[in-house]
């Protein structure tokens, strides 16, 4: 029995289900953490997004099927609660998800737990910028290294059509990085 059926099989289990869940907890607080971060651009708003993200998965163990890893489960489940709190703070403040988006990024250089240069907050912007399919494609390839396999599977779409979207993003990113450069 492999590590993981062990583990989703403790989950499910009342008697050992506190101590596996503290064991996910340790494993997956800090990555669930950064996938989060990466898509809502705010330290608090992170943090509350991961709070919830575990409830759901605590919630929702019972129905794990096992369709999928565990680990994708849960990068989908932390995905759509980071997607659905853009949308709902972007209705919150009565704009566009591309306006909120762009604003977030800006005040990023005024957050205190980001630690990047000027170029970083720039390419934060351009990152921001790019429509949500590509913008989360590029951030789970490029900055979490994640492999097109997986990123299929928490976003629900085909290998291909995410490679598509990863060289647009790439490209549109190089395009904005080119303009700065001519300046």
């Amino acid at each position: 029995m492999n590590k993981e059926f062990k583990l989703i099989n403790e989950l499910k289990d009342r008697r050992t289900q506190e101590k596996a869940f503290k064991s996910l907890l340790v494993q997956y607080k800090q990555p669930l953490y950064w996938h989060i971060r990466k898509i809502v651009l705010n330290h608090d708003d992170a943090d509350d997004v991961l709070q919830n993200t575990f409830i759901k998965i605590f919630k929702g163990i019972k129905k794990f099927k096992g369709d999928s890893k565990l680990y994708t489960w849960m990068y989908r489940i932390a995905t759509n609660e980071a997607l659905n709190f853009l949308k709902l703070k972007a209705k919150k403040y009565f704009q566009s998800s591309e306006e909120m988006m762009n604003s977030l990024a800006i005040n990023l250089k005024e957050d205190p737990y980001f630690d990047g240069d000027a170029l970083q907050l720039q390419l934060q912007i351009f990152i921001a910028s790019l429509p949500k399919k590509q913008k989360l494609v590029f951030q789970m390839k490029y900055e979490q290294n994640m492999k097109f396999k997986d990123i299929s599977e928490i976003l629900g779409t085909s290998v291909g059509a995410l490679k598509a979207s990863y060289h647009l993003a790439v490209k549109k990113i190089k395009l904005e990085i080119e303009k700065i450069q001519t300046f």
